[in-house]
């Protein structure tokens, strides 16, 4: 008799345990120039690749919002490919587990964020009590704050966190005195020189070097993270260069810490 009641519930754990059909890329960079329209083509390339070396059916959709991206990650997608922000605002919501490093083309393998606003408007932390600093990465405001900005100072309670990606319209109007300052990532800091404008601009704080971006993954939707972990650090420059990422490299361990340990600090 026990043997009869043993057997069915090793076959229903078995089945519990099988692995999902297809494996999901959660694709997510909420404020980066694009829309799913635009991107989904490279990413289907991209799933396919990765699917064939890893024998596994893959998908990669990418979400234009913050709330699209957490929504698909709750729901079938297990793999998350995520701009730093996004994984440090709902790496514990989520849980999610930073296994790869994302380096963007043409940029090193950690990257820094700098804040900028009009020449000799803001001299300190307390400076920005009465501006609003604009960015792309403003949707995670304890990133801004403690991560990008906390070796710095303390941004005051006062100053306000707009996320936008028209970013040279926010430079513009700095520079023309407007209370604002402006979160670049390391790409568009390298830019900034070449603005008309740029003389009338300054670079007042940076970041530490972080990863600008990871993938990640939900543990228990990924049973078989091996082989799809072996076909992603298998992908090829041009396969990379398709979604405008340059290689995947191990975790900095360290790195990463102190960019939770800014982001908790700024949290609070």
């Amino acid at each position: 008799m026990r043997v009869a009641y043993v057997l069915p519930l090793a076959i229903a754990a078995a089945a519990v345990a099988a692995p999902p059909a297809k494996q999901t890329i959660a694709v997510c960079s909420p404020g980066a120039v694009g829309t799913q329209a635009d991107a989904q083509p490279a990413l289907d390339q991209f799933a396919t690749a990765i699917g064939a070396k890893a024998g596994v059916a893959m998908a990669a959709i990418f979400d234009e919002t913050e709330a699209g991206g957490v929504a698909r990650l709750k729901g079938d997608a297990g793999i998350a490919l995520v701009s730093l922000p996004f994984f440090l605002a709902h790496e514990k919501e989520l849980g999610l587990h930073a296994r790869l490093d994302v380096v963007q083309q043409g940029r090193p393998d950690l990257d820094k964020w700098t804040l900028v606003a009009k020449k000799g408007r803001v001299t300190n932390a307390t400076a920005l009590g009465d501006m609003t600093i604009y960015g792309n990465v403003a949707f995670a405001p304890a990133f801004v704050r403690g991560a990008i900005l906390g070796s710095w100072g303390k941004v005051p309670t006062s100053t306000k966190l707009v996320q936008s990606s028209t970013v040279l319209s926010s430079l513009r109007k700095a520079a023309n005195g407007d209370p604002i300052a402006v979160v670049l990532d390391g790409a568009q800091q390298a830019s900034l020189a070449s603005l008309p404008y740029a003389s009338q601009l300054e670079v007042v704080a940076t970041s530490p070097a972080m990863p600008a971006g990871v993938i990640a993954t939900i543990d228990a939707k990924v049973p078989a993270w091996a082989p799809i972990e072996k076909a992603l650090r298998a992908m090829t420059p041009d396969q990379l260069a398709a979604i405008r990422q340059a290689k995947l490299i191990d975790v900095d361990a360290r790195a990463l810490d102190i960019a939770r340990s800014g982001f908790e600090a700024g949290s609070k």
